[in-house]
């Protein structure tokens, strides 16, 4: 155990260094300038946030994934499919309510009524998450139906209530994005790995993925229909909340405790869940109980580690680089956003787990290689792009409706794998890293720029677009590897009739 940890630090330290070094490096041109207690709380912090990774994604490996598979696996082959969709439901609900990732967006716009909608759309989508696998029902026909029912809601908002759902639009995609986090994860695709290896069928890897892509839908729903009963009560973020306190030392002791609670109950709730359902169904032997409850510890000290790091110093600091960048130059602060939009993702700790399991799933076809080449293009491109748009100042739909008409279109030009781990991408690309780090950078793009005003209707939908762009380059990357099958066997038949050829004319 000791050498996997190291193994999985050793990787983690590969993640954050990109990140560090930029925030660093640009602390010595003229475009930066943070003090010097700014740079030791957030090195230090980068360090923590190392650690936190290596302990969470071999936490993961030992724990999470495994009892999500068993779940899956146990409660389909008692062949109750109302026990499968209600358990489903519930734990979509639990789960999502206990994400730290949701409390950090709703914290940074005062609503915790959001979290209850946001869970309530989550635990319906996974419900119909598992009867897409068990009926087997194809992936990209559900993703087209509900994502125009979504524009369609969204587009009927704007007619009738243009200024209430103006700031909803992209808090709503933004909470679809950070739902999918790194307790939601692991437990989600594994349980989806689980059923459909017990179902079986030819497609049972294809239908083992898709429950993310899915799961992020019913939030953005969820919000929407939140707008219009709440009457469009959220509160702007103020700059006060990303400042770097003066008393660091209560400071970290603070976040520690609430971070703590949070992390409790999170994985209180799938613990519980779990050895209920192992209680009646599974009936694991000791030794696995083991194994789950010391991986349950290392992903437990991991997300306090990582979260209480990026919330101490990778927030305050990720808002004043905004800011800053902003004010000296909006070519700066666009190429900027490009730069960390690639190597951000690296220190995702949900991406480590999708693409081991993509790999491991695919038997190596999608490498963890491409896959992370693939979502740092992505995710590049569209923290580039929502800068852009703070800077001239115009609505997300601009972006996010052709954004999803070409990731469904191409949808029926890939194979449906490729389609499936695209979607996944997205939900899981959007992490806790994204919201706080990346949003609060954008933000601070906002308040240099706009003022209080836009910080809503602009700064908001970074983390949509994040969660969008990778479902177009993943995409393309399987469009990719079909035109290279393509081709090399046309080139195969080639020289097979080359050599038949050779053969007529040489008996002749």
């Amino acid at each position: 155990m000791k050498k996997l940890l190291f193994s999985k630090i050793k990787e983690s330290l590969f993640s954050v260094l990109p990140v560090t070094l930029i925030v660093i490096i640009l602390n010595f041109t003229p475009l930066l300038n943070l003090e010097l207690k700014e740079i030791i709380v957030f090195s230090v912090s980068a360090l923590f946030l190392i650690l936190g990774i290596g302990f969470f994604t071999l936490g993961a490996d030992v724990a999470m994934t495994p009892m999500g598979e068993r779940v899956g696996a146990g409660l389909t082959k008692s062949k109750n499919l109302s026990l499968l969709l209600i358990v489903g439901f519930a734990m979509g609900l639990l789960i999502t309510i206990a994400e730290p990732d949701l409390t950090v967006l709703a914290n940074q716009v005062g609503s915790s009524l959001i979290i209850i909608f946001v869970g309530l759309g989550v635990g319906l989508f996974l419900l119909l998450s598992i009867l897409k696998i068990v009926f087997k029902i194809d992936l990209s026909t559900m993703l087209l139906y509900f994502y125009m029912v979504l524009f369609a809601l969204g587009l009927l908002g704007l007619t009738l209530a243009p200024e209430t759902f103006a700031k909803f639009i992209p808090l709503s995609f933004d909470s679809g994005g950070v739902t999918t986090g790194p307790i939601t994860v692991p437990f989600i695709m594994a349980l989806g790995v689980g059923i459909a290896t017990t179902i079986g069928g030819r497609n049972a890897s294809e239908n083992s993925f898709g429950l993310v892509a899915m799961c992020s839908i019913g939030p953005i729903l969820a919000v929407l229909v939140m707008s219009i009963i709440s009457g469009g009560n959220v509160s702007t973020p103020s700059p006060e909340d990303y400042l770097l306190s003066e008393d660091i030392f209560s400071a970290v002791l603070h976040t520690l405790g609430t971070t703590t609670k949070d992390v409790t109950i999170a994985l209180g709730l799938v613990v519980l869940f779990f050895f209920v359902i192992n209680f009646i169904f599974l009936k694991l032997p000791k030794q696995k109980i083991l194994q789950i409850l010391v991986g349950t510890l290392y992903t437990y000290v991991g997300l306090i580690v990582f979260l209480t790091a990026v919330h101490v110093g990778f927030m305050p600091v990720g808002f004043k680089m905004g800011s800053e960048l902003a004010k000296a130059s909006p070519i700066a602060v666009t190429i900027v956003a490009f730069v960390l939009g690639l190597v951000v993702v690296l220190a995702e700790p949900a991406v480590h787990v999708l693409n081991k399991q993509v790999e491991e799933i695919t038997n190596g076809t999608v490498s963890k290689k491409a896959m992370m080449i693939a979502l740092s293009i992505g995710v590049g491109l569209s923290i580039c792009l929502s800068v852009i748009r703070i800077i001239f100042n115009f609505s997300i739909l601009y972006y996010l409706i052709p954004g999803y008409l070409i990731s469904l279109g191409l949808s029926f030009f890939v194979p449906k794998i490729y389609t499936a781990i695209a979607f996944d991408s997205g939900g899981v690309a959007s992490g806790p890293l994204t919201s706080t780090f990346i949003l609060p950078f954008a933000i601070g793009v906002c308040y240099a720029l706009g003022g209080e005003v836009e910080v809503l209707l602009n700064g908001f939908g970074i983390v949509a677009m994040v969660a969008m762009t990778p479902l177009i380059t993943i995409q393309l990357l399987g469009f990719t590897a079909v035109s290279k099958k393509h081709v090399s066997q046309k080139l195969a038949m080639k020289k097979i009739l080359g050599e038949e050829d050779d053969q007529i004319i040489r008996f002749l």
